[in-house]
Order: C-alpha cells, then sequence, then structure tokens
C-alpha cells in the first residue's frame, strides 16, 4: 500500500462515521405533531355520594408536541383546557363546576398540563410526566400512555398520523378543590381519560 492510499484510507475513516451520523436514517428527527381538536375525547369521573361516578368531559382543547418516533422520545408537549367547556349532560351541574367551589372557571379559564418527562416502558407503551395547572396551583401528574396507531391518515387530511390513549387518576385536593369532601359528597378521586388522534406537521423541527 503506497502512502497516498493510506492517507486516502485514513481520510474515509474520518470522514465515513462523520457522514453517517448525519444521513437521515441515522439522525434523529424529532416532528411537531398538532392534536387534532375533532378526534379528541377526553372524560373524568368522580364519585357522587357514594353511588355511583359522574362523567364529564371538556369540549374545547387544544395543544401539540415534538415526538421522535425512531428514537422514541417526547421532547416537549402542551395541552390547554377551557375549564368553561366541561360538559357533564346537566345543566345546573356544568353551571355549578364552573363557578368557585370546583373549576372557578371566571377566574381561571385554562387547565394545562406542560410534559416534563418521558419514560418507555413497553413497545407501544411508556409514562408521561407533566406539570398540571389548576386553580392556580401547579402540581405534578404521570399519564400512563399507549400509542394505538402510526400511520398515513386514509382520507381527509391524509397526513402522518399518531392515534394516542391515556389514563390517570389524581387527587383533587392536591389543587384545593375540597368542596364536598367532609360529607362525602363529592370524591376525592378523579379519573381521566384521553383518546385522541395528533397530524404531524410537515418539514424538519
Amino acid at each position: 500500500m503506497t502512502f497516498n492510499n493510506l492517507k486516502t484510507l485514513t481520510r474515509s475513516a474520518v470522514i465515513l462515521p462523520a457522514a453517517l451520523a448525519l444521513s437521515p436514517t441515522v439522525m434523529a428527527e424529532p416532528k411537531t405533531y398538532v392534536v387534532d381538536d375533532e378526534h379528541f375525547s377526553m372524560f373524568f369521573e368522580i364519585m357522587h355520594i357514594g353511588y355511583a361516578p359522574v362523567m364529564g368531559m371538556f369540549r374545547e382543547v387544544e395543544g401539540q408536541f415534538v415526538y421522535d418516533e425512531e428514537a422514541r422520545e417526547l421532547e416537549s408537549g402542551k395541552l390547554v383546557f377551557q375549564s368553561e367547556s366541561v360538559f357533564t349532560n346537566h345543566k345546573k351541574r356544568d353551571e355549578h363546576v364552573r363557578n368557585p367551589d370546583f373549576l372557578d372557571s371566571k377566574k381561571h379559564p385554562e387547565i394545562t398540563f406542560t410534559v416534563t418527562d418521558f419514560e418507555t416502558t413497553g413497545e407501544t407503551t411508556g409514562k408521561v410526566t407533566g406539570d398540571l395547572a389548576l386553580l392556580g396551583q401547579t402540581r405534578s401528574v404521570v399519564l400512563d400512555v399507549t400509542l394505538n396507531k402510526a400511520d398515513v391518515y386514509p382520507f381527509g387530511h391524509e397526513e402522518y398520523t399518531l392515534g394516542i390513549s391515556a389514563s390517570t387518576t389524581l387527587k383533587r385536593s392536591e389543587w384545593g378543590m375540597t368542596y364536598g369532601l367532609d360529607e362525602d359528597m363529592v370524591g376525592d378521586e378523579v379519573k381521566l381519560h384521553f383518546g385522541f388522534e395528533a397530524i404531524r406537521e410537515s418539514g424538519w423541527f
């Protein structure tokens, strides 16, 4: 082997790993996904006087997150619920839930969940940790998350879309919502269930 050939081989040994590290097949590709509000469902359930759970939902929500599907890394994310949009299928109860006994919607119109951490627990499952801001207080909450499907949508917008389910249980008293606890009229434990689709935006992020 000549000296020139050795120099060429050495140069290639340095350049090739760098090129591979920058190639699209190796480099992480975090993408921004926007929550499709037409395909978002979130409901909560809370026990009423020990008889049966009352169920409700929020009708207005928006959000987005940055996710690298190849590396399975959730870089950031946020969901914003309009507290005034709460619905429990009972007009007077909805009005009560909006008042200061519960959500205090006029003073706190938004409920936000901001992602702080993500841990994979299986091939399609994980735990998302985030800060839940409610009634002017912020506490950490962990969601159990399942990725149901990731594919190009078959009709309509025809964009790459993730289908996600999530759930958690929290105690409302930790955010200062204590109405009905002393009399055991309204339960402290609140179960939350989410199901939604999120559409990937085009381009690099």
